[in-house]
């Protein structure tokens, strides 16, 4: 558990400096250039992120069960985690009402695709993972908006092209990952 935490640190960490400490960060790309800060931005990314897979695969070796989740919670956790892909996409991809209508559908995706998890696993270990990405998601959300509120901010208006585009795009990119990759790349099935 040890190695997820430091894992968890050190990636919501680096995801986090531009939440908390804009300005600071704003000094170290001045100071390092732009290539140098994403270099060591993505170096950091990275092994947070490879302690985090190494660190949650190590505690779901001996789990400590706090509750088993109902069968259905299942079916919900799709559903959630279907809208969570189609709301990554939306803050990619140009064009669409949907970035408009929320401002960062990437953190507010994340917090879903947390929030399904957390519904669909019981471990201590799922808990605090899953229980980290949500708060990170959603607090991020808040207060990117608010600054976006603050200065002023608005967001291309996008069509109902655009939001289709990103619906479609985001379901197959769900479907894919559900039904092909989550076994291959985490170990199990989610509708097994």
């Amino acid at each position: 558990m040890a190695i997820l935490i430091l894992g968890l640190l050190i990636f919501i960490g680096v995801h986090s400096i531009r939440l908390v400490s804009p300005s600071w960060r704003d000094a170290q790309v001045a100071r390092l250039g732009e290539h140098g800060w994403k270099g060591l931005y993505a170096v950091a990314s990275l092994v947070g992120f490879v302690l985090i897979v190494w660190g949650y695969g190590m505690a779901r070796r001996t789990p400590v069960v706090l509750w088993t989740p109902p069968m259905g919670i299942r079916h919900l956790t799709a559903l959630l985690v279907a809208v969570a892909f189609v709301l990554i996409v939306a803050a990619y991809m140009p064009g669409n009402r949907i970035k408009r209508t929320i401002g960062h559908p990437m953190l507010v995706g994340t917090a879903i695709w947390a929030l399904g998890h957390l519904l669909a696993n019981g471990t201590l270990s799922a808990i605090v993972l899953f229980g980290v990405f949500l708060i990170w998601g959603a607090a991020g959300a808040l207060i990117c908006r608010g600054r976006d509120r603050a200065a002023g901010v608005r967001y291309p208006d996008g069509t109902l092209s655009g939001d289709t585009k990103v619906v479609v795009v985001g379901l197959i990119a769900w479907a894919l990952f559900a039904f092909v990759l989550h076994r291959w790349l985490i170990g199990m099935s989610p509708f097994a």
